[in-house]
């Protein structure tokens, strides 16, 4: 970890400061996270995650103490990264805790570090440094006895000098790519922290112009590389990345890091703009599988229930598949009926707070007693809507069903309250009244104030958005469709995912999303189209399967890897989903839900749709593959 070095014979602790447990050093923090000092297997976390125990390959054991008699707290105000058994590197987050909960709470921070089997080792030097970095600085120098000496608490490049010595060909699958992508983004000194997603590594560099591109260009799994968001991406490739990744933690030494680390280290560098963006991505694209999956299966139930092949429904042609009709249509509309529920669990997640308490906080806002707010207007107007009366002031009784930011606004008031509670409540006590007062306070705050206000600008921005489509179709679907994949460069595009989720709550359909579809397959036809033209074999087969992914719904290989390396494509891509969208705008093409967007996407559309849409399917197949292929005849044959 960092902080400043304190001599363990000045640690105001007898057990340690009278080596009871063994040799070693102190440190008080600077900071609230816990490193590996060496590679080694984890051999135990404490329940109370205040300390655990490593051991090197040689056998010497280490123990990494946080603060003093801190059992007490019984793992209040820590988090553990690693299990017992795991295998880390150094520079590893092993633990995270919050420092001031610490400092406050505890009898100090001072955090004894200790190699509990010193009579394993030759010789043990200590750092003369004061003050020390987590993963750089070098705690220890020692020998085991009948081996060279080695140092414990090295930095990642020094690890990966004694590895490169031992060994010169990496024995571990894609272990020579890990290191060579490592060079070429400047290096470990140029890396402040690395992680990955489905298709891509992520890494937040120190300086981006240190990158040398045309070295990445010519590593073969590299199928393109980006920069977004205070992030350099580079594009590897689904269930290739992961292991690639691993590589690199195993070959190179790098610390590996979560996604938040990443993003945090990236977003120093963000604007406003950005960040907001990046707290609705961080938290719906946690919730988007379960969104993705209901999509599907309510497309599969929008073919059995409506007369889409045949004049009537197949459910009356065949009435014993009636009840599996209804079943799927059960496990489909669960996600959208309880999507405050989701919501609230990633946002409260997000904010800070409790992920249980958000998901009680959104199903409390869909409550059956609750009129649904889609009947309530009506309700109101016969004048019979609910109320409660709270000392002679009227509170609708109205649930927020398929809402998004009622519930957004509301788990960020939650978490504030329960962060603020938890700071001054006693541990005893924490558990009666931190998350009761949390919940209760911010339950009356839901139904009084901040539902009927975010309710209210939802419908706002609803009713913006539909007029704006409905006065000028053409406009607005060839615009979105022009701009829809320049926004997932920026990673923009993640907001409108909370305007299609609010659409669909408020009106039950949404005719952005059909549009996102069609983006996903333009990208893929001019892909497709590079692939006939092009004779590199690298970028051929690149291009083959990346337009594959692309049809399928998976656009950023084929989008960072092709299109945008040679420009023509990505802008035939672009003129292609403008057109399309224009169309299924103009025909008023609806989605009932947000499904795989490619070619799957006909199933989230509304049946009496689907003519419209694989007309627009038709567009974004052919108009960006004829344009692509005839640049590419040009450009490359006079190359």
């Amino acid at each position: 970890m960092s902080g400043k070095v304190v001599q363990l014979e000045d640690v105001p602790d007898p057990t340690f400061s009278q080596k009871m447990m063994g040799d070693g050093l102190a440190l008080d923090p600077t900071e609230g996270k816990v490193t590996a000092p060496v590679d080694g297997q984890i051999v135990q976390v404490f329940p109370t995650k205040h300390a655990v125990g490593l051991q090197t390959a040689s056998g010497v054991e280490v123990l990494i103490h946080i603060g003093l008699e801190t059992v007490a707290l019984d793992g209040e105000g820590f988090e553990a990264h690693v299990s017992s058994g795991d295998q880390v590197s150094v520079g590893d987050t092993l633990i995270t805790f919050d420092l001031d909960f610490i400092k406050e709470k505890a009898a100090s921070a001072v955090s004894p570090i200790i190699i509990t089997n010193g009579d394993v080792l030759e010789t043990l030097e200590k750092t003369d440094a004061v003050d020390t970095t987590a993963g750089e600085t070098a705690l220890f120098e020692a020998a085991v006895k009948g081996e060279e000496k080695s140092e414990e608490g090295t930095s990642p490049t020094e690890t990966d000098d004694m590895r490169t010595e031992k060994e010169s060909i990496s024995s571990v699958e894609y272990g020579e790519e890990a290191k060579e992508i490592v060079a070429a983004v400047g290096g470990l000194d140029n890396i402040k922290a690395a992680t990955h997603c489905v298709t891509r590594l992520r890494f937040a560099l120190n300086d981006e112009n240190e990158v040398n591109q045309d070295a990445l260009e010519k590593i073969d799994l590299v199928a393109g590389t980006f920069a977004a968001n205070g992030q350099f991406q580079v594009v590897i490739g689904q269930g290739t990345v992961d292991k690639v990744y691993k590589a690199m933690v195993d070959e190179t030494g790098i610390s590996e890091a979560t996604k938040e680390d990443v993003k945090e280290a990236g977003g120093e560098k963000q604007n406003l703009l950005q960040r907001g963006v990046k707290v609705l991505a961080d938290i719906f694209i946690p919730i988007l599988p379960a969104i993705v999956t209901a999509g599907l299966l309510l497309g599969l139930n929008n073919i059995l229930v409506n007369p889409i092949f045949t004049d009537v429904p197949l459910i009356e042609l065949y009435p014993q598949w009636a009840g599996v009709a209804d079943m799927i249509n059960i496990i489909a509309n669960t996600a959208f009926t309880f999507l405050p529920a989701l919501i609230g669990w990633s946002a409260a997640k997000r904010f800070g707070g409790n992920p249980l308490l958000g998901i009680v906080l959104g199903l409390i806002l869909v409550h059956p007693a609750l009129t649904p707010a889609s009947e309530y207007a009506q309700a109101q107007a016969e004048g019979n809507a609910p109320t409660w009366n709270l000392f002679g002031f009227d509170v609708n009784m109205m649930g927020y069903q398929g809402q998004v930011l009622p519930v957004l606004v509301a788990a960020w008031v939650m978490a504030k309250i329960e962060i603020w509670l938890r700071k001054r409540v006693i541990d005893s006590l924490q558990l009666l009244i931190v998350a009761p007062v949390a919940l209760l306070v911010t339950g009356f705050l839901a139904f009084i104030v901040i539902g009927p206000v975010t309710f209210t600008i939802g419908e706002w921005i609803t009713g913006g958005i539909v007029s704006v489509f409905e006065a000028f179709p053409l406009i607005g679907g060839m615009l979105y469709g022009a701009l829809y994949a320049p926004l997932v460069i920026t990673g923009m595009h993640h907001t409108f995912l909370a305007v299609d989720l609010q659409l669909i709550g408020s009106t039950g359909t949404t005719f952005l999303w059909p549009v996102v579809a069609l983006s996903n397959i333009a990208q893929g036809a001019a892909a497709l189209a590079m692939m006939l033209v092009v004779r590199e074999e690298k970028t051929k087969g690149l291009a083959g399967t990346s337009s594959l992914s692309a049809f399928l719904g998976v656009t950023e290989p084929a989008m960072f890897g092709v299109n945008l390396r040679f420009r023509y494509p990505f802008l035939a891509a672009l003129i292609g989903t403008a057109l399309a969208g224009a169309f299924i705008t103009m025909q008023n093409v609806q989605a009932t839900s947000i499904g795989v967007g490619g070619l799957p996407a006909f199933l989230s559309i509304v049946g009496a749709n689907w003519g419209a849409f694989f007309i627009g399917m038709a567009i974004v197949l052919v108009v960006p593959f004829i344009i692509t292929y005839l640049v590419a005849k040009r450009k490359l044959n006079n190359h």
